[in-house]
């Protein structure tokens, strides 16, 4: 998932360079921090207000077109390559009502409709604050606005059937092929997110699937081809699959953090490495990037 605070941002449609960054102006302000604790966990319940991180003006990421991108704190797993693990907890962000972020949006209805784009909801993991996520993608979906989450799978159960018809396209982040490497990267299970992905493709869902490439954790042939045959069960919904290479650009936050950086020496895989991993994702018949 995205850096989410350094970049520059740009509104152009989908050609062109992959440009991530802050987009100036959408924060809101903090008069919300007053809330005493009952009325804001009641809030967090009905979903009237969330802790939203950061959010982004992207193009050609995190679904076509231009992408409001909107990252919301919290999330169940660890994942070892996290760059945004100042997520992982709700402490991070500005409390949001989510009238004030569905009108924020709207805004750039013309922006969306011009480059294809629309409203990315990411994290953390979207389906932690899950009341406002939902109440967020069904006012913005009846406006007409594409729509897109950045998951795990982890919680996927959450979703009811009228709010993955709010839910235009899935990024679905595939970890790992087997139990143990998936625990070992993230600390919680693998059967969510299959269980999830089945349930995408019995109802013809758009997703694309998310790899990362962590040398030493999981490349291993064994865990890729694993991976490739899950993500091949759904080769009816699955339009595109993003083979991902490592990067630690998150490092420096985790040592903000005063967390440990298991990642530390690991260098990003070779480009030829990486090509290999793709060729086999295309020998399932799928499109991969």
């Amino acid at each position: 998932m995205g850096d989410g605070t350094t970049g520059v941002v740009t509104l152009q449609p989908e050609e062109g360079e992959k440009v991530r960054g802050v987009a100036s102006g959408l924060g809101s302000d903090n008069s919300l921090d007053e809330l005493g604790r009952p009325e804001l966990m009641e809030a967090r319940r009905t979903g009237d207000i969330a802790l939203v991180h950061s959010w982004e003006i992207v193009t050609a990421v995190d679904g076509p077109g231009t992408r409001m991108t909107m990252f919301l704190s919290g999330c169940p797993l660890r994942c070892q390559y996290c760059h945004n693990p100042d997520t992982m907890e709700m402490k991070t962000g500005t409390l949001e009502r989510v009238e004030d972020v569905v009108k924020r949006i709207k805004r750039y209805k013309p922006v969306f409709r011009a480059s294809g784009g629309g409203l990315t909801i990411s994290g953390g993991e979207p389906l932690f604050q899950m009341a406002f996520t939902r109440r967020v993608l069904k006012a913005v979906h009846d406006e007409g606005i594409h729509t897109a989450i950045d998951t795990s799978g982890f919680l996927g159960a959450r979703l009811t059937d009228e709010d993955l018809e709010n839910i235009d396209l899935v990024l679905l982040d595939v970890k790992s092929g087997d139990e143990e490497t998936y625990r070992t990267v993230t600390g919680r299970q693998l059967a969510p997110t299959i269980k999830f992905g089945d349930r995408l493709s019995a109802i013809d869902k758009p997703v694309w699937v998310r790899f990362v490439v962590v040398p030493g954790l999981t490349d291993s042939p064994e865990n890729v081809r694993n991976v490739a045959d899950i993500v091949g069960r759904w080769t009816n919904n699955v339009q595109r699959v993003e083979v991902l290479p490592f990067h630690n650009m998150g490092a420096d936050k985790w040592h903000d953090l005063g967390m440990k950086y298991n990642l530390e020496d690991t260098k990003p895989p070779k480009a030829e490495d990486v090509e290999k991993i793709r060729n086999v994702f295309r020998a399932k018949r799928l499109e991969v990037h």
